[in-house]
């Protein structure tokens, strides 16, 4: 693992959040995405080497709100950026930690993610982030 890639925060209302983010850091927000396949609708502050990424869900059963229903609005995970996320996923499964899903699949921000289960992890949700840039092997 390389950096802190981005830290992700569950929020009830994007444009809301947003806002807030905004006047917090001092400005705005360089990229809005949905990312269908999690249910989720997604900005991202650049903080120095590291990003701040909101997530707002877009239908009730999204892993999103499912967190806040239990949780509240706050941090939902840390990721990690890897060169090589098939590698580091073998990896961290011979060292015990359990995959929430077997091979990478497509997130936010043109990255390959993978998840962590926060049980085997100190109860943090982790992702594993690559650049697509980079071809998977």
């Amino acid at each position: 693992m390389n950096k802190i890639e981005h830290i992700g925060i569950a929020v009830k209302n994007l444009e809301t959040a947003n806002i807030l983010y905004e006047k917090l850091l001092g400005k705005a927000p360089y990229k809005t995405e949905e990312v269908a396949s999690e249910g989720v609708n997604t900005s991202f502050f650049e903080m120095g080497e590291s990003k701040i990424e909101l997530l707002e869900a877009t239908n009730a059963d999204s892993p999103i709100a499912k967190f806040i229903a239990k949780r509240g609005e706050g941090v939902h995970h840390i990721a990690y950026a890897v060169d090589n996320i098939k590698a580091e996923m073998n990896r961290l499964k011979k060292e015990g930690f359990e995959l929430l899903n077997e091979s990478p699949k497509q997130g936010a921000d043109n990255k390959w993610v993978a998840f962590l289960h926060p049980k085997t992890t100190g109860g943090v949700l982790i992702e594993l982030c690559q650049d697509k840039v980079i071809e998977l092997k």
